[in-house]
């Protein structure tokens, strides 16, 4: 299936499943994929092999222009976003200026935008480094990745680039002490001859355990919605988010966000 990445630091605004108006910031290469992981479902494509590509960061006068350039922009035109995410070409925590950027665009926010929220969607991977867990507390919307609570799983759809420890990552996210949101994509399928399905009785049983341990503010469950680099990966249907989404409610009393 076909894949696409973001051609520039600043982009959209474009409308979110979960956000709303969002107005992007791509801290990663115009034109490759930088990630800690590697999701079999990433709109952005597989990775590069790092051999022949080098990564080129944008600097952070460089976001801080852009980013401001166009809020001044849309300002002028009464066109306000939602919210400003840092998404894009992968995993936005692996600039190594990242908390300096966040600090950057709330000052830039509280000028320009003071209604705007600011979001980052995280693979969960950096939270090791103490000035990235520094920053994330800053932002409205910390909203940190995890797809299943077991190991086996997660290597098989998020595919970690080098050591990931699932019981270090938990450990990570309870020190948030319940001010993030977790997100979580379900889908079924098939890659390198092996079943992937997060939707198992003994899938959601795990997940929900996880999930009641990190007792985050609130858990977004989503699907695929665009072209990913496997072409036999399945949609979950709204039904069965839906009741996934009744039955952490139920168990946890933690709100739950469908997104089809």
């Amino acid at each position: 299936m076909a894949t696409f990445l973001f051609d520039s630091t600043v982009f959209g605004p474009v409308i979110s499943r979960r956000l709303g108006v969002s107005l992007g910031v791509n801290l990663l290469p115009n034109d490759s994929k930088l990630c800690s992981f590697d999701c079999i479902y990433c709109e952005c494509g597989w990775n590069p092999d790092s051999k022949y590509v080098k990564a080129k960061l944008p600097t952070r006068d460089e976001v801080k222009l852009a980013l401001e350039n166009k809020l001044a922009d849309m300002k002028s035109r009464n066109q306000m976003p939602d919210v400003i995410t840092f998404a894009g070409n992968g995993e936005p925590t692996m600039h190594p200026h990242f908390e300096a950027i966040i600090d950057d665009t709330l000052a830039l926010r509280q000028v320009y935008a003071p209604q705007s929220r600011v979001a980052v969607l995280s693979n969960s991977t950096m939270l090791f480094k103490p000035k990235v867990v520094e920053a994330l507390k800053k932002v409205d919307d910390n909203i940190l990745k995890l797809d299943s609570a077991r190991i086996d799983t997660i290597k098989k759809m998020n595919k970690p680039v080098g050591k990931f420890d699932l019981n270090r990552v938990l450990e990570q996210l309870k020190q948030f002490e319940g001010e993030l949101i977790i997100q979580t994509m379900f889908l079924k399928g098939e890659f390198n001859n092996e079943i992937i399905d997060n939707t198992t009785d003994e899938e959601l049983s795990a997940w929900m355990k996880l999930i009641k341990e990190i007792a985050p503010q609130k858990v977004l469950i989503y699907t695929i919605a665009r072209d990913t680099p496997v072409n036999s990966l399945e949609k979950v249907s709204i039904e069965k988010l839906n009741s996934i989404a009744s039955a952490l409610n139920e168990a946890t009393g933690i709100k739950v966000e469908v997104s089809a």
